[in-house]
């Protein structure tokens, strides 16, 4: 079966379900305006003088000019607009869902009292995989439209708009939040949950691995037998496992340690309060500190899958922490004195 019949079956499955009411990208209706051009260049090589026949009723869709300039207009608009929603979408139901399963403060009370009578467990593992089926089919979808867009063409345009989707924080392969559903998926993965259950048969997504014992640790997205995505786990800054992981908000992972001395800032003050000015140490972007993301179930994961090294990463922070305390509160100390 072709991909865009899976896409669809898919489509019409998700109609009634927990995504019923999210975004996803029109294949269909995208390939009719990919088909039309084609169809305006086969007439234009055949006719290159532009010569026609009177009263040709041609279809006045077809696009006619050498360019495709109104064709590249509806197709990267409307692709920018569905990718941006589909990844909002996943976002906010990501984080949703990650907050009922590490829950904080009075929630957290509220949370451990609800599963004295009720389980939720396999609920929440359900949506995950609905979530990471639900982005990895989108993902399809725009690279192989994007494919067909530069076989059409004969261009790179394709490659360009998808490198610019990376630039704009709208490539949803390339997300925080889907390592944190990926650590979330293997934090719950246990032999008591029947994964299979209420599952689609057309899914894409097959499983989540991560290996933290070879040099370079690495999160593994399979998606087919011959298509996996990896995701480092390596600290940019002290080139090691991440530790207390934040995502900036342009998608690179740090220790919280790493990312708050990049940014001049105390530990014990955190990412957040970075400057504006501030530059993520990898791609230079600013303003990238503000809306940092903690990886939490990511951290949850290393500290469950390497205890040892957990434990000493969190003696030299809090060492650290009581040093740079001791430094803020003497310098405060000796501002007020006039030293």
């Amino acid at each position: 079966m072709k991909f865009g019949a899976i896409y669809e079956e898919y489509l019409r499955e998700q109609q009634d379900k927990y995504l019923a009411k999210c975004s996803h990208v029109e294949y269909k209706r995208l390939k009719k305006v990919l088909k039309k051009c084609r169809v305006g260049r086969s007439l234009q090589e055949d006719c290159p003088n532009g010569d026609q026949q009177e009263g040709n009723n041609e279809s006045p869709d077809i696009c006619k000019c050498n360019s495709c300039t109104l064709c590249d207009q509806m197709f990267f608009t409307e692709l920018t607009k569905e990718a941006s929603e589909i990844a909002g979408c996943f976002s906010s139901r990501v984080q949703r869902l990650l907050n009922l399963h590490v829950p904080s403060g009075f929630l957290r009370y509220i949370w451990r009292v609800r599963q004295c009578f009720i389980d939720d467990q396999q609920i929440m593992v359900q949506e995950g995989r609905m979530l990471l089926n639900y982005v990895t089919m989108n993902a399809i979808a725009i690279r192989k439209i994007l494919k067909k867009y530069d076989k059409i063409h004969g261009s790179v345009s394709g490659r360009d708009f998808k490198s610019k989707m990376q630039t704009d924080h709208i490539e949803l392969l390339q997300s925080p939040w889907l390592i944190e559903l990926g650590a979330f998926h293997l934090n719950c993965n246990s032999s008591d949950i029947d994964e299979t259950v209420g599952f689609l048969k057309n899914e894409f997504f097959k499983n989540f691995s991560c290996d933290l014992t070879e040099a370079r640790p690495l999160m593994t997205m399979a998606i087919s037998e011959t298509m996996k995505y990896e995701y480092s786990l390596t600290c940019p800054i002290c080139l090691d496992t991440l530790f207390n992981p934040y995502a900036l908000s342009c998608g690179h992972l740090f220790c919280k340690g790493c990312a708050c001395g990049a940014a001049s800032v105390y530990i014990f003050q955190g990412v957040k309060y970075a400057p504006p000015e501030a530059k993520c140490p990898v791609c230079r972007s600013d303003g990238v500190f503000a809306h940092a993301v903690h990886m939490t179930e990511l951290d949850l994961l290393i500290k469950t899958r390497s205890k040892d090294y957990w434990r000493q990463r969190l003696r030299e922070e809090r060492n650290e922490m009581v040093k740079q305390s001791k430094e803020y509160w003497d310098s405060q100390a000796m501002l007020s004195m006039g030293i």
